[in-house]
């Protein structure tokens, strides 16, 4: 099991390296425009070359956002007879966090669901190849983070085709699910302005990790264990240490309840 520390980032990436394999948990480079299905290299947190990655040339167009016709257009939860939950994450952060978690959870064979933020991709576009390769979906949280739901339509909307866009560009969809951002649900224009840039529905969740608090992994597993169930959708964050040696006893707790995260389009099928 891997534990993260807030010590220092060497202490970091010690950390990390011990989950990535291949040596790939460079933070990757500065948005360019450029497409990303080439052969790349991510750059080191201190902007140093990193080693080189090799992306391939005409990698599968990723999936789009499907409708769900026995769900409501803001999703809080699946079904709750199937044994299976959705681990959310919001994605922004250190992309050697990011990294670590993300091969933790595919270790444990877990699949999560991630909702990018626009800026976070535009300063790392590697990542949105990284959570797809890995099995995981893509979804939209938003271009820069902001309280969308307190926004002028023609902002809120900027902002959630202005991450839409980004996604597209870098993997050829605009995501599979939108989320709001600064809020756990959408108001009923954010609701509109999503259904109208693609999205069927809004991802919201039942169980809120409370990570982004940094209480220590020991009390984001026991806020996580203590609330989820069968057909939940669970609220997390890229980003945090606690969160990366939280996740395997997390999956371990889960397992031992006869659960399986999954993503969130696996949990409504």
């Amino acid at each position: 099991m891997v534990r993260v520390t807030t010590t220092d980032r060497r202490g970091v990436l010690r950390a990390g390296a011990g989950l990535v394999a291949g040596g790939a948990l460079a933070a990757g480079c500065s948005a360019t425009g450029a497409a990303p299905h080439v052969t790349t290299s991510d750059a080191s947190p201190s902007g140093a070359p990193g080693t080189a990655t090799a992306r391939s040339a005409t990698p599968s167009t990723a999936p789009v956002p499907r409708p769900f016709p026995n769900q409501p257009a803001q999703i809080t939860h699946g079904p709750r007879d199937k044994p299976r939950v959705a681990l959310t994450f919001h994605g922004q952060g250190d992309p050697v966090l990011a990294r670590a978690l993300l091969t933790a959870a595919e270790r444990h064979g877990a699949r999560l669901t991630v909702l990018a933020v626009g800026t976070w991709l535009e300063q790392y576009p590697q990542m949105a190849r990284r959570i797809l390769d890995g099995g995981h979906d893509l979804g939209n949280h938003t271009r820069r983070h902001l309280a969308v739901n307190a926004m002028s339509e023609a902002d809120a909307r900027a902002e959630i085709t202005g991450c839409a866009d980004r996604i597209k560009g870098l993997t050829g969809s605009i995501g599979t699910w939108f989320r709001p951002s600064r809020a756990p649900t959408a108001s009923p224009l954010v609701q509109r302005l999503a259904r109208d840039a693609g999205y069927p529905h809004v991802l919201s969740y039942d169980v809120d990790s409370l990570d982004h608090t940094r209480p220590g992994a020991a009390a984001v597993t026991r806020k996580v264990m203590a609330e989820v169930r069968g057909g939940s959708v669970v609220s997390l964050h890229f980003g945090y240490p606690d969160t990366v040696s939280a996740l395997p006893d997390v999956l371990d707790e889960l397992a031992h309840r006869g659960l399986r995260a999954v993503t969130t389009t696996e949990l409504l099928s």
